[in-house]
């Protein structure tokens, strides 16, 4: 039954404080539709407060499902002052102390100090800790602890005190000690109040319903069942302490004849005394309630003079009822049955009669403070009834649910699929829940709860640490208090501080809900603690280990269940541990769920679940491995598979730490059904380790692929979860959240609640950003419009809006850049408002301090009242400032801003200080107007001052305190002229010769400077003379509508070798080469070009030059035998291409000197480019100038020294010059030696081919043949061959160069018998020998021979290897012999880095590289590029096959 004392009129002054409320959320209808996204987004906010409130949008109204007529529950029993921690404490005290007292035969008074009732537990406990009584006495303390509980000091309060503890307290504590007490007796005032104990470990019977096939709270329980005195009828009527409670306690009747023993029914001999031993005096016999032992009244100590009232024990019992160790607490269960009509009917009545006024008119605020001072007090007794924890399997839901009893209307049945309602929550796909098979009351179906006015739910926190939500379909609202999550460690260390003796008994006493503690107590000793009224058709969701309570308002019906997201499971794994410490009952197996999971990884598991039960799983498998290893070293060597997830969770609980077994546990034969966790491996029983059996689900071998399944799952979504966690916690920049999002749009990631969080912080992120941006652009805009006066069309922010809109940024989980700005302008607003106020306060305020009013107001972009009141007194002292101001800054003292000074002052009214500024403005504005137009004359006067002039004019204007544009430009003009000079002077006295851009660049220059300049006239004109030269030089070289440059005609050419030429080859590698070259390249006239430029001197372009040349040598020296070969070897003329026109050759052909390639007369005669009688033939691509003579181009190069000016052509010609003169001295050296003749002529003797021409062969329409007699290159030596080679090279005409030709002419054996003879032809148009010629058949056998006589010689490589370098001088080569023979080449048998070259027309190159080449065919034989006509690209990037293995009817001769 609910009892209640009436509520006091007066309540106390230490009224309950209510703490801060915690946020609320109001989602749209979008937003509402998933509630998994919606709870992701919001819990950065709302788990900094542990609990938060949401109401749903409106018209979003289920309909009550619940069978209001088949609903009956048995509701708890509340006394609400027992279920504070403290109080609880105090009641435990008491009642030990009545039972002390009750046992004497004494009945507890306690007494009144100061019109209050004395605190007998908080007097206890100060006497303990000031060392005891007799310590407080012997040190007079009693004083000191009066003011402790709080007495007003003088008043000798203090004596009264020890009267009360010696009396009542003293002897208790004696008896604790073991001390004998002789006189036991208690005194009691009249006006003492009687204390009726509470008796509450009597009362703990209860016993909560198990209605659903897994009832986790009834887990709890069963462990104290065994520590709970049932208690049954009879002991009720033989023990009225049990139903003494204030309002409900009916009083038994005195016993007539005191505890004397019934004579009538029991002989006297069963009765002795245990003091005297004697029977007799029976009527003053006692017998012991509690052991039915007998004592005289005479022979106890002290003597009793009277039968004791009531319940006696003697002293054997009395030690042991006041030693018994605390029980647990819990509720008892309503002895009535209640339907909703019934309980409500009672709920309603109960709070109009407490409060004495109809329900729905208590304040709720009146409500919670009464409901904490009942909480706390010891003098009143107020009992409710709270039906907790019905099970909605069983009565149904208040949620409509398919297959229901409620009948949907069609409106309706939109609710029966909503994720808010609670029976879909803990099983949709973003749940974990839903992949726990067993159906949990309270986890995975919900619970339901009837509430009255102060029926309250303890603190405590979810099973597994999980979520809950908690859904008011009706009534009075109920009041929430949470703590968050990570201060539940504070919370539980503050309890067990403020109230040990509870958690001594009961160490989970937190896991029982049936405690709470004032929130005040606990913010005082520093808990964080936030509340919430939760009005009916509102949410309030829990978040992870935070801890909640709270009380009802009056008669509701609320529904609640669990559920757990992906970010839930690492506190889930961590809150198993913590159950494993305090041997606590798991709900659930969370290793069995994280495998469930896994086993489903490769199908239907999303992405981002993926990858939290990846990260769980592998600390699972690190811990099994670990502790299995460990099991292993024990000795424990049996092992067997177990179905654990067959078997119900009682039957597979760690013995030890209660924990629901799984993926492995120990068991013994001992031991028959019991078995323990691998943490507790030691703790089953004493046998030895080789008797205990690991049973185990999975093998290792079989977890860790299940964990590979889900690797592969999550792994291509974990970093870019990882990475927007990262973000969103850091609060970085707005554009990397834009970069994660279209990351994963573009890689198509499942659209996750971080997704679509990130979707929507970002959409925040940028619409807030695109708002700053406005209102920052806004007041720059504002600022230069009208100069500080805000357009009246302008829509501007009020201060609470802006202030408003920067505690929006604040909350963005991002950062953005206009962020610090806005905030910064909010503290802007702030403090000229408080300045403002407190200036126009003041009857004079100062100009000073209003124009810096004024000009912070110039930087707010806000609408700011006090502006139009600043303007108004400020207009003057403003204007003044503003003069002041532009005279301290010349540098910005411009003529606009002069001119707007003298015309803002012309409109203010007339004053003395005005019209003074207003005159030395004008007459400053007069002097700068003149000092501007002068120095704009200046640099415009023609002719153009001298720099000491304009000097002299800017040490006038330095006195002027203005800016000055032109006279800046003045001063500019003068150091531009002043640096001019020093680098022309600079240039003049170094001893370089200046190059050609550097003067070209210093004369442009100083004609861009407006004044006089000495130098220039002489520097223009040495850049004349130059330009003059070079126009000398191009008529001097270049050809009629040439399209060379003069440089690209002087230069030796880097593109050479390259023709057209289709067929690439590949290249042996030169190791030495390849490690050598570092300089830069040279492979175009530009580089070239630069290269000249930028060399410091004449002896560096030298250099590059020679290096250009040697280039050119080689790759003429490729092509010339390329285009041999050719012509020689062609297996089709049809398909050879030659000429300019790129056709196959035809009819009389031109063959060039130089690049030996063939023309048809009839593309490059009639063009200056017919061949002369007894001279070399050269064709139009290698015609690049007009070769004047020697003695023409010597004057331009003294020319050129004369004007001492360097520039690339000039260092070209210079080469040109000394290249001749070399080639001259080598060619004089080659005629002096007189050796040349002969060797060539013996050379072509025995080794010119065979294909001679021969008036007598016939020929085809394929035929072609030479209309120009050149030199053969198969019996020249290679020196000179690159003699005659760099004569035509020369862009000079010598006499040397004809001389050498018509030398080698006349030594070519077929010039003897043919002149302009066509070649010999085979029917295909191929070049080949006469077959009966006979100085043909004596060559092939001296090659024969001589190719014999090399094959003995030389060791024939057995791989490619890289390219043999020759290094031979220059200068030696220079110097050498022109006559070298095949023994020159010849190697040794020791030398395996030299070979012959298989070529039968080898020219025997030399010097410091000899490229080689090696056939890709079958012969795989080696050749000299240059004898292949192969250039070393070529060789590097295309395969080469020979004319062996392409031909195999090819005979090599």
């Amino acid at each position: 039954e609910v009892g209640a004392v009436p509520r006091p009129d007066n309540l106390r002054t230490n009224e309950f404080i209510a703490p801060p409320e915690c946020p609320v959320f109001e989602p749209s209808w979008e937003e509402f539709a998933d509630p998994f996204a919606y709870i992701n987004k919001i819990r950065p906010i709302a788990e900094k407060t542990g609990i938060c409130k949401v109401r749903p949008p409106k018209g979003w109204q289920p309909p009550f499902a619940c069978d209001v007529d088949s609903l009956h529950f048995t509701p708890r029993i509340q006394r609400l002052n027992e279920l504070e921690a403290q109080t609880r404490v105090k009641l435990n005290f008491l009642d030990q102390i009545a039972k002390f007292w009750e046992l004497q035969g004494c009945t507890l008074k306690i007494p009144h100090v100061e019109r209050k009732i004395l605190d007998l537990y908080q007097l206890n406990k100060l006497v303990n800790d000031e060392g005891g009584f007799d310590a407080v006495c012997r040190e007079r303390r009693w004083s000191k602890i009066a003011l402790k509980m709080g007495f007003a000091p003088g008043k000798a309060i203090g004596s009264h005190l020890r009267s009360h503890y010696e009396r009542i307290l003293y002897p208790y504590n004696l008896f604790q000690t073991g001390a004998n007490l002789l006189k036991p007796t208690l005194t009691n005032d009249t006006k003492d109040t009687d204390y009726i104990p509470h008796d509450l470990p009597q009362r703990q019977s209860v016993q909560p319903l198990e209605t659903c096939s897994v009832a986790r709270r009834a887990k709890r329980m069963r462990a104290e069942v065994g520590c709970m005195k049932t208690v049954t009828e009879e002991d009720c009527e033989n023990r009225p302490n049990l139903r003494r409670r204030m309002g409900s306690y009916v009083a038994k009747p005195e016993p007539q004849a005191g505890k004397l023993c019934p004579l009538a029914k029991f002989s006297v001999d069963q009765y002795m005394c245990l003091v005297c031993g004697s029977g007799s005096e029976e009527d003053r016999l006692l017998l012991c309630d509690g052991c039915d032992d007998s004592y005289h009244t005479f022979c106890l100590i002290p003597p009793l003079h009277d039968v004791p009232k009531g319940d006696w024990r003697c002293p054997k019992c009395l030690a042991q009822e006041c030693c018994k160790p605390q029980v647990a607490f819990g509720f008892e269960q309503a002895g009535r049955d209640y339907s909703l009509r019934t309980f409500g009917d009672m709920a309603d009545s109960f709070k109009s009669d407490y409060f004495n006024m109809p329900v729905h008119m208590v304040p709720t605020e009146l409500v919670e403070k009464e409901f904490w001072r009942l909480v706390s007090t010891i003098e009143e007794d107020v009992t409710v009834e709270y039906g907790a924890d019905i099970a909605s399997k069983e009565f149904g839901s208040g949620f409509p649910i398919r297959g229901g009893r409620f009948q949907v209307s069609p409106e309706d049945e939109d609710y029966l699929s909503s994720g808010w309602n609670l029976n879909n929550m803990p099983v949709m796909d973003s749940s974990v829940l839903t992949h726990i098979t067993a159906d949990i009351c309270g986890m995975k179906l919900p619970w339901l709860y009837v509430g009255m006015c102060f029926s309250s739910f303890c603190w405590h926190i979810e099973d597994h640490w999980s979520y809950s939500i908690n859904y008011l379909h009706w009534g009075e609202p109920k009041t929430w208090y949470g703590v968050p999550g990570y201060a539940a460690e504070k919370l539980e260390w503050v309890m067990r501080k403020l109230a040990p003796e509870l958690f001594e008994s009961q160490p989970d006493l937190l896991h029982q809900l049936v405690t709470i503690m004032n929130p005040n107590t606990l913010m005082n000793h520093g808990v964080p603690i936030y509340r919430t009224n939760q009005c009916s058709g509102e949410f309030v969701i829990t978040f992870p280990r935070a801890y909640h309570s709270g009380f009802n308002q009056g008669f509701n019906f609320a529904e609640a269940v669990n559920f757990c997201t992906m970010d839930w499971m690492p506190m889930g794994r961590m809150c198993v541990d913590h159950y494993r410490q305090l041997n606590r009952y798991c709900v659930f197996s969370h290793d069995e769920m994280v495998c469930k999971m896994a086993s489903k990884a490769d199908t239907t598991m999303d992405v981002a679940l993926a990858s939290a039960v990846q990260r769980d799983m592998t600390v699972m498998l690190q811990e099994e491995d670990k502790l299995r290893d460990k099991v292993s070293k024990m000795g424990v060597q049996r092992s067997q598979q177990a179905e654990y997830d067959l078997l119900p969770d009682e039957e597979r609980q760690c013995s030890k730490c209660r924990t629901t077994c799984y993926l492995s546990a120990l068991t013994c034969p001992c031991s028959p059904g019991q078995l323990v966790c691998l943490h507790h491996a030691h703790d089953l029983c004493s046998c030895t380790s080789s008797e205990l059996t690991l049973n185990y689900r999975f093998t290792m071998a079989e977890l860790y692929p299940m964990m590979e399944a889900v690797t592969l799952r999550a792994e291509s979504y974990t970093y870019w979860v990882s990475h927007v966690s990262d973000i969103l916690e850091a609060k970085q920049d707005k554009k990397k959240l834009r970069s994660l999002v279209v990351e994963a749009e573009v890689k198509r990631f499942p659209q996750s609640d971080l997704l679509r969080q990130l979707r929507t912080v970002t959409l925040d992120a940028e619409k807030c950003a695109v708002v700053a941006q406005q209102l920052l652009i806004g007041k720059r805009q504002t600022r230069y419009r009208s100069g500080g006066r805000k357009s009246q069309s302008q829509n501007l922010l009020t201060v609470e809006e802006l202030r408003s809109f920067v505690r929006q940024l604040h909350n963005l989980p991002c950062s953005i850049r206009q962020a610090p700005l806005l905030k910064d302008l909010l503290t802007r607003v702030d403090d000229f408002q408080q300045s403002s106020e407190q200036l126009l306060s003041d009857e004079a305020p100062s100009p000073v301090a209003l124009q810096g009013l004024l000009d912070l107001s110039l930087g707010l972009d806000v609408e700011l009242p006090q502006l139009a009141l600043l303007r108004e007194r400020l207009e003057q002292a403003r204007w003044l400032d503003g003069v002041k101001g532009a005279s301290v800054r010349p540098h910005s003292l411009c003529l606009d801003t002069m001119r707007r000074l003298i015309d803002q002052g012309v409109g203010l009214a007339p004053h003395g200080s005005v019209e003074r500024a207003m005159a030395r403005l004008q007459e400053l504005l007069t002097m700068s107007e003149h000092w501007e137009e002068r120095a704009l004359r200046l640099m415009e006067a023609r002719p153009r001052h001298c720099v000491e002039t304009l000097v002299e004019a800017l040490q006038e204007v330095a006195s002027i305190p203005a800016y000055l544009p032109n006279c800046l430009l003045l001063k500019d003009t003068v150091d531009q002229a002043k640096d001019w000079l020093q680098e022309a002077e600079t240039l003049q006295l170094g001893g370089r010769i200046p190059v050609l851009d550097t003067l070209t660049d210093l004369v442009s220059r100083a004609k861009a400077i407006p004044v006089w300049l000495d130098p220039l006239a002489r520097l223009d004109s040495l850049v004349f003379d130059v330009q003059a030269w070079k126009e000398s030089a191009a008529k001097t070289f270049l050809m009629k509508n040439s399209a060379y440059s003069l440089l690209e005609v002087l230069c030796p050419r880097c593109e050479a070798g390259t023709g057209p030429q289709q067929s690439k080859f590949k290249r042996a590698k030169d190791a030495a080469q390849c490690s050598e070259r570092n300089s830069a390249r040279l492979d175009c006239l530009s580089d070239v070009e630069r290269a000249l430029s930028e060399s410091k001197d004449s002896a560096s372009a030298m250099a590059t030059l020679a290096e250009v040349r040697q280039k050119e040598m080689e790759s003429l020296l490729a092509l010339r035998a390329s285009n041999e070969s050719k012509l020689l070897l062609a297996g089709d003329c049809g398909a050879l291409r030659v000429c300019v026109c790129h056709k196959a050759p035809s009819g009389a052909m031109l063959q060039c000197d130089l690049c030996r390639d063939a023309f048809h007369r009839s593309c490059v005669l009639g063009s200056n480019q017919d061949p002369l009688p007894n001279q070399a033939w050269v064709c139009p691509q290698c015609q690049l100038s007009e070769k004047p003579p020697l003695d023409r181009v010597l004057p331009l190069l003294a020319s050129l020294q004369r004007i001492r000016v360097r520039l690339p052509e000039g260092d070209a010609l210079r080469f040109l010059i000394e290249r001749t003169v070399r080639w001259q001295h080598r060619v004089q050296q080659a005629s002096a030696e007189g050796v040349a003749v002969t060797t060539s002529n013996q050379r072509w003797a025995s080794s010119s081919p065979t294909w001679a021409p021969s008036p007598t062969q016939e020929t085809n329409s394929m035929s072609f043949y030479t209309a120009h007699q050149c030199i053969p290159l198969q019996g020249l030596s290679p020196e000179l061959e690159e003699l005659m080679v760099e004569g035509f090279l020369l862009q000079v005409t010598l006499p040397e160069t004809q001389q050498l030709y018509r030398s080698l002419i006349k030594l070519d054996p077929r010039h003897h018998h043919h002149t302009d003879s066509p070649f010999p032809q085979h029917s295909n148009g191929v070049f080949c020998p006469k077959k009966e010629a006979v100085n043909g058949k004596r060559t092939k056998r001296h090659m024969e021979e001589e190719s014999s006589e090399r094959k003995d010689k030389a060791k024939k490589p057995r791989k490619k290897k890289p390219k043999l370098n020759k290094e031979r001088s220059q200068e030696a080569k220079g110097t050498s012999s022109l006559t070298a023979t095949h023994s020159d080449l010849s190697l040794s048998d020791s030398d395996e880095d030299f070979t012959l070259c298989a070529a039968p027309w080898c020219r025997e190159p030399e010097g410091k590289q000899v490229n080689w080449v090696q056939c890709d065919g079958s012969c795989q034989q080696w050749f000299h590029q240059v004898c292949v006509g192969v250039s070393a690209e070529q060789a590097e990037k295309e395969d080469y096959i020979c004319i062996s293995c392409t031909q195999p009817d090819h005979t090599r001769e």
